[in-house]
């Protein structure tokens, strides 16, 4: 796989100049002139302060509700009424107090028999939504992807050592060992998909964070220094997350 160039950062001072960061750049995608518009939202702790934002005024009523799709880079394999669903913390936090539609909600189907068939799935309905299968360059798939970072350096569920990180075919594939806690198998959106957006934001919050932020910024190949975007590729760090001697945005 092609090393891509080291990550840009937006140091920002803490977690709710992190959120407030992110909701502005959405809502900048959100005011261009299209029919539609799609995000995949991401799991962990970081954009929670995002969800919590993005569901109280001014924010929520400058979402165009009724043209924006919502997706998942990747989830937990479980009911979306279990507490370690991504799905469900992001309905609860934000989805569930706002005007969605729920035709634009597209959940990973982790009703599914196993995660590979709702792998294949979900990519079935990303190709469908997408209108091709194969992604153009020019024409993404997503207008945002929201991304995370694990203490381990895994992104989405795509865990260092594990062969979902080198997948280049398949939009979306069944991870049935995750490397870090929660044990449960995921279902994960792979690079060439998640690169297939206009941006790229990476949300890292906590001091916990801060060593494999140095790890990744170091050159370390982890999954989230695999990272890339067809689009803008942005690494919002608040105060704590962030290496020593970063200038504060």
């Amino acid at each position: 796989m092609t090393h891509k160039t080291p990550p840009n950062l937006t140091v920002v001072p803490d977690a709710t100049a992190l959120a407030q960061a992110a909701a502005k750049r959405l809502l900048a995608r959100f005011a261009e002139p299209r029919e539609r518009f799609a995000v995949a939202l991401t799991g962990g702790s970081s954009p929670e302060g995002l969800y919590r934002l993005l569901a109280t005024d001014p924010y929520r009523s400058q979402i165009p509700w009724g043209r924006v799709h919502w997706f998942w880079g990747d989830d937990r394999f479980v009911l979306q009424h279990d507490p370690r669903s991504n799905a469900g913390a992001a309905r609860r936090l934000f989805l569930d107090r706002v005007p969605v539609l729920a035709a634009n909600l597209h959940p990973i189907p982790t009703d599914a028999p196993n995660e590979d068939e709702a792998a294949r799935r979900y990519e079935a309905e990303l190709r469908a939504f997408y209108g091709a299968d194969r992604l153009d360059p020019a024409r993404p798939l997503f207008d945002v992807v929201l991304m995370g970072v694990g203490n381990d350096g895994h992104t989405a569920s795509l865990f260092p050592g594990k062969p979902q990180v080198d997948e280049t075919k398949h939009w979306v594939v069944g991870v049935p060992q995750a490397g870090m806690e929660p044990f449960v198998p995921r279902v994960s959106l792979t690079f060439p998909a998640l690169a297939s957006t206009r941006d790229m934001l990476f949300l890292v919050t906590g001091r916990g964070k801060r060593d494999i932020l140095s790890r990744i910024l170091a050159g370390a190949d982890l999954p989230a220094a695999r990272a890339h975007s067809d689009g803008d590729l942005v690494w919002l760090v608040d105060r704590d997350a962030a290496p020593e001697r970063r200038d504060v945005a």
